[in-house]
């Protein structure tokens, strides 16, 4: 019996370690694309190119969405490695399928002739820095609904879960605080202004985060944590 219980021991460590923190690891993309946008929209304003509307897409992109890259190569990781389905990989998807969506708003609302400047613009650095959020949202959704097989427990586990109720929020509050500090006057009139309001907006690494400081204490616990389940 000791040498069975033993083996059991040794199978399921590997399992852990890889499901370690996986929290943490979207935590990492989340930095990795606030960086890289800051660094562009300095270096479009060096040359030159503060107005550019390719400039501020391509900006925005890196700022709002470029951690969707990563966190979509991380799902696609777990996929290839055959990886139990989790939390963590439905969140990845989600978000890299809400990708293009803010391109076709930002360009489309330009060719309509809106003050991309202008209060009226708003919502456009709102898609950017939270479509994947929504994304990630619906996907996740999604994830309670096969594991439940039923739209009022997948709804019930959608509101008990941290993770989830944190990017409702989220969802809801940002589009409010954007309008409001376009109405007291800020206009992303450089790269780097763009860059910033992007960031500021994109709060996205907050349900990761509430998801990682739970992850750490069911651990504590002993328990599974809420990414996995």
């Amino acid at each position: 019996m000791a040498r069975e219980e033993d083996k059991t021991d040794h199978r399921e460590e590997p399992e852990e370690e890889e499901n370690k923190e996986e929290f943490g690891e979207l935590l990492k993309f989340t930095a990795a694309g606030f960086l890289g946008g800051f660094l562009a929209g300095t270096i479009l304003d060096y040359l030159g190119f503060q107005r550019s509307a390719v400039g501020q897409w391509f900006v925005r992109t890196v700022s709002g969405e470029g951690e969707s890259i990563f966190e979509g190569i991380y799902a696609l990781r777990q996929r290839i490695r055959r990886a139990e389905s989790s939390m963590a990989e439905a969140y990845g998807w989600g978000k890299l399928l809400g990708m293009a969506g803010p391109w076709l708003i930002d360009w489309g609302s330009r060719l309509l002739g809106v003050d991309v400047y202008g209060v009226e613009g708003f919502y456009i650095p709102y898609f950017y820095a939270l479509s994947d959020q929504i994304g990630a949202n619906v996907s996740g959704l999604i994830f309670f609904k096969r594991k439940e097989r039923s739209w009022s427990k997948a709804i019930r586990q959608y509101f008990q879960h941290p993770v989830m109720v944190a990017s409702l929020i989220i969802i809801l509050a940002v589009p409010v605080g954007l309008l409001i500090v376009r109405l007291s006057g800020f206009s992303p009139t450089t790269q780097t202004y763009t860059a910033l309001e992007t960031i500021v907006a994109n709060l996205c690494w907050v349900p990761p985060f509430v998801g990682w400081l739970k992850e750490r204490k069911e651990k504590k616990s002993g328990k599974e944590g809420y990414w996995k389940k």
